[in-house]
């Protein structure tokens, strides 16, 4: 978006030249040493708010992976069961990757969206807490559409707005269901790990640890790519809102009621839906239960799907026409990197 000009700027700009020195009557740098102080407050408050954010997170990411870390210590291959959980979820978010056919995004930011992603779903867990307290709201329908799914698709998108928005290689609508897929993948990972060390912690031993292990990380493997899914669909307006500028917010915020409606609607559903199957179909309950996750997965995947393949064809399209040497792609090859 362009800088809005005062109207000595605007004129000067049209003169022979141009060359007056408009500093401090309608243009402003740092040069004097009120102008560096005032500079350099601003820039040690913002960044020191963000670090301190980050330090928080980071205390309470520690002191929730306590258990998990117990527990891998005394038995390391139960480490395995808390890595598979996040496969799916891992490949979901590479597919996603994979589609954005405009440029690779580096490595680092990446790895720092994963880490926000962590990080940011701590303050989830405590805001979640904290208002099933403060409102007295139970595991219900209010819960899970007023709290858990706006709360969560926040966090999430913050994370991705903390860094990798306000980098340059952030540069293409398509780049925020990249980054909103790997916030979300973070989330997945660390919510994974909590709900695997709670339970095979408060496991009874003779059940077997393996057995409680492997049956806890089934269900929290298929509960991962729904947070993928959903952050990166609220990514994608947030890419939207970016080269949207006079519309950011409601774009932005559509992004968000798409994501907490479908987040919300999954949290609803998945404890009811499994036991109406099993009594119109011959179905046990973990058949069901798996069957309703993986349909409700790829409802909503193939509208996030849609979205990424109607950009990849837009832009081959455009391409192709602005350099009439591009070749045609079809939505299930390669992008050009």
């Amino acid at each position: 978006m362009q800088r809005r000009r005062d109207p000595v700027e605007r004129a000067e700009e049209r003169r022979a030249g141009g060359s007056m020195d408009l500093y401090d009557i309608s243009t402003w740098e740092p040069r004097s040493i009120p102008d560096l102080l005032a500079y350099t407050l601003y820039t040690a408050v913002s960044y020191g708010f963000r670090a301190i954010v980050l330090l928080i997170a980071v205390a309470i990411t520690l002191s929730l992976l306590v258990s998990p870390a117990a527990i891998i210590l005394e038995d390391p291959f139960i480490g395995l069961f808390f890595a598979l959980s996040v496969v799916p979820a891992g490949l979901l978010a590479a597919y996603i990757w994979y589609a954005d056919i405009t440029t690779s995004e580096p490595l680092p930011l990446l790895v720092a969206t994963f880490l926000l992603g962590v990080l940011f779903a701590t303050f989830a867990a405590v805001v979640n807490s904290l208002s099933q307290a403060a409102l007295g709201i139970g595991s219900g329908v209010l819960f899970f559409y007023l709290i858990v799914g706006p709360i969560e698709e926040t966090v999430k998108l913050l994370a991705v707005q903390v860094f990798a928005y306000r980098s340059t290689s952030f540069n293409a609508v398509i780049d925020g269901a990249v980054y909103g897929a790997v916030a979300g993948l973070g989330f997945a990972a660390i919510e994974n790990a909590i709900y695997i060390g709670r339970v095979v912690g408060e496991a009874d031993p003779e059940a077997g640890v393996f057995v409680t292990a492997g049956g806890i990380a089934t269900v929290r493997a298929l509960a991962g790519p729904g947070h993928v899914i959903y952050s990166a669909i609220a990514g994608y307006y947030l890419g939207l809102a970016k080269f949207n500028r006079d519309y950011f917010w409601p774009i932005v915020l559509k992004g968000l009621l798409v994501a907490a409606f479908v987040h919300g609607t999954y949290n609803v559903t998945v404890g009811i839906v499994p036991d109406i199957l099993t009594g119109f179909l011959p179905l046990g309950y973990g058949l069901a239960f798996v069957s309703y996750v993986v349909l409700y997965d790829l409802t909503f995947g193939y509208y996030l799907y849609r979205k990424l393949a109607r950009y990849r064809r837009t832009y081959q399209t455009v391409t192709s026409d602005a350099d009439g040497m591009r070749p045609e792609l079809t939505e299930f090859e390669p992008p050009q990197r």
